[in-house]
């Protein structure tokens, strides 16, 4: 679904070097890292909301630049910090958002209104920042995308309305024909539905792999007589207070 190769961007006081990863049909591959350490960046100069100063991305075997009107109709994406006008009802901001879109398909977008208990008459600024998302997911998910690419979207949202969102990232992939990369800074939430980790710290990729290989990795960092595998958490916890490298 997603071949990402030695992503480079350079900022006066940041770099992204050299990241790289890949996503196969059918996954949920988690972008975990602290705050400021890359995710976001990673994620626009993957849909080049950003333009890259190296590397490539491919989608669904295609160059993503050379094909990125027609990798974009298959893809959906949320990010956190997009905002609509405030006095508009959601009903209104839909009918503008569709026509983007060859492959809408109405009958779904009702279906994860009723899920997501959104009420299409209501403005913006009716809505919680949890509702917001809710709504950006389902406009997300009403065209058919076959790879969804999500900055931080249980952001905002309560533990159950949580559980409910990832229970349906679950039922999503299920039957091999998408794939879902988000990035999040609730590690619960990996343990929950990630298939695959990917970890980003300072810029740097530290490691990409299945969950369990990637937890294994990490347990060299368990102190003396500690028993039991360390969690995602604890690994990034002792990570982030040390130099490490892979």
């Amino acid at each position: 679904m997603l071949v990402v190769r030695n992503l480079v961007k350079r900022y006066p006081k940041f770099t992204l070097e050299d990241v790289s990863f890949s996503l196969q049909p059918g996954r949920i591959m988690g972008l975990i890292g602290r705050n400021g350490a890359g995710k976001t960046t990673t994620l626009k100069c993957i849909l080049n909301l950003v333009r890259p100063d190296g590397g490539s991305v491919e989608m669904f075997g295609l160059d993503f630049r050379s094909h990125e009107e027609s990798c974009k109709q298959r893809i959906g994406v949320v990010f956190g910090g997009v905002d609509f006008y405030k006095h508009k009802r959601l009903t209104q901001i839909t009918e503008v958002t569709k026509r983007f879109y060859r492959d809408w398909d109405d009958q779904a977008y009702a279906r994860y209104l009723e899920m997501f208990a959104l009420d299409p008459e209501k403005k913006v600024n009716e809505l919680s920042s949890g509702m917001k998302v809710k709504y950006m997911v389902a406009l997300a998910l009403s065209h058919g995308a076959q790879l969804l690419i999500f900055d931080e979207p249980t952001s905002g949202l309560d533990p159950v309305s949580r559980d409910d969102l990832l229970g349906l990232f679950r039922a999503l992939v299920q039957d091999g024909t998408r794939s879902i990369l988000y990035s999040t800074h609730i590690t619960s939430d990996l343990d929950k539905c990630a298939d695959d980790i990917s970890y980003i710290r300072d810029g740097k990729l530290l490691r990409s792999a299945e969950k369990g290989e990637f937890i294994r990795s990490f347990q060299h960092l368990k102190g003396d007589g500690e028993q039991g595998e360390l969690t995602l958490e604890e690994i990034m916890i002792r990570t982030e207070r040390r130099s490490y490298r892979v």
